[in-house]
């Protein structure tokens, strides 16, 4: 009879046993190598981005600067950040936290989930207008990115409940992925009561927190390819010496050189494979679009809660549209200048006033890569706010003061012309 016992629960005893001991036995993998953390930098690995280990073990270090950011973050060029750092052996290396489809709301957990390593540091932020379309972040793009340990995480470390805590539960619960959850769901219904969990919930979800970072311990690498060959070869296009006027000039003559199969500027790769076969179905198509109005706004405000409870001094990059194609699309150039003065208030009205708008220059040639996104000349003038944003020392900590009026619907719904000041 005992055999026969031992024949049935023996194998699922000893994987109990074995996977306990795999989860919670004290050994660590090589997360905080100079190698590991190196290739980490520029991979922007999905595991890195929802994971904390890699991150965080970055992020503690001075020589790491992390950049926020999405998709333009992945488009490596002789002007990119991470190419100019390298080749001109500047005293910081940036840490790519963005993806294609990483937007306010993810930027946010991952700034929470840093642990502390953002405290009075130096971060830049690339915020896209894309962003904030009517319905703010797609289902899709979430799902890619959501990240059970950071969502443990935020809700361990609550001592009390404030808004933008409400803010987040409800949010949260507006994701098919999180409503699956039921246990989940169950505390977010308690936050937005402005409860804290109680302490047997606490006790399971801590837990589960130390399972899930274990988890990201062991197999934080895994997907993670580093583009670190791309931007050592992209260094060799570039003078020995930065000079201004120099790669200006050089900015000018490869820009011109990779657009050659099409009148709006375009990158001639992402010409090819992304529009030229449907460019027909392009013309006006974008005249409804609007980036007035979004949740993206309160997603945003959860990020600069969390940049500000850091007390973190941040660069914040604000980049145009391509203007030969928003003029094809019938993209509205009167619309984008409110979303610029929309988030420009958001950001100045809260004491964030290192904003290096380049929303106006749509006349400056080769400025964008492809529709959206920063390209040579375009880089190269982020740089100039760059480079001298990260070599002053500051003088003393920045001073914030947060509005959670921010995180209504009034305001994310608020036409930019109406602004008069009833945020402040």
């Amino acid at each position: 009879m005992k055999k026969k016992l031992f024949a049935t629960f023996g194998p699922i005893i000893c994987a109990t046993i074995l996977l306990a001991i795999f989860l919670f036995a004290p050994f660590k993998i090589d997360l905080d190598s100079t190698k590991v953390l190196k290739s980490a930098s520029t991979s922007m690995g999905t595991n890195v981005l929802r994971g904390n280990a890699i991150k965080n073990k970055a992020l503690a270090s001075k020589e790491y600067i992390p950049f926020l950011g999405s998709s333009e973050l992945s488009r490596i060029s002789p002007f990119h950040p991470s190419v100019l750092a390298e080749k001109y052996h500047r005293n910081y290396q940036p840490f790519l936290l963005g993806a294609p489809g990483t937007q306010s709301l993810t930027q946010s957990f991952m700034i929470q989930s840093a642990d502390g390593n953002l405290r009075h540091k130096k971060v830049v932020f690339i915020l896209s207008p894309q962003w904030f379309v009517k319905g703010g972040i797609k289902n899709d793009y979430f799902n890619a990115y959501y990240s059970e340990l950071q969502i443990y995480q935020w809700i361990t470390k609550l001592e009390k409940v404030h808004e933008k805590d409400v803010y987040l539960a409800n949010r949260l619960m507006d994701f098919p992925k999180v409503r699956k959850n039921d246990y989940l769901i169950r505390i977010l219904k308690e936050i937005r009561e402005y409860k804290i969990p109680s302490n047997s919930e606490l006790s399971y979800m801590r837990l589960k927190l130390n399972m899930l970072s274990r988890e990201d311990e062991l197999f934080g690498k895994i997907g993670m390819i580093s583009k670190e060959n791309k931007v050592k070869s992209q260094t060799k296009k570039l003078p020995n010496q930065y000079n201004e006027a120099e790669l200006y000039r050089l900015a000018g003559k490869i820009g011109k050189k990779s657009t050659t199969n099409n009148s709006f500027e375009i990158d001639n790769h992402f010409y090819t494979t992304r529009l030229k076969k449907k460019i027909k179905t392009f013309r006006g198509a974008q005249k409804h679009i609007d980036y007035r109005y979004s949740p993206e706004y309160s997603d945003f405000q959860l990020a600069l809660n969390q940049l500000a409870d850091e007390r973190a001094e941040v660069l914040f990059i604000l980049p145009p549209v391509n203007k030969e194609w928003s003029t094809y699309t019938g993209l509205s150039e009167k619309m984008l200048r409110g979303f610029a003065k929309k988030v420009r208030y958001q950001l100045e009205d809260q004491g964030f006033t290192n904003i290096a708008d380049f929303t106006g220059q749509v006349d400056i040639p080769y400025f964008m890569a492809d529709t959206i996104h920063l390209g040579w000349r375009g880089w190269l003038a982020a740089d100039q706010w760059i480079a001298p944003f990260l070599k002053e020392k500051p003088i003393s900590p920045p001073k914030y003061k947060l509005n959670s009026q921010f995180f209504t619907k009034n305001w994310q719904q608020m036409n930019p012309d109406e602004i008069k000041g009833e945020y402040k």
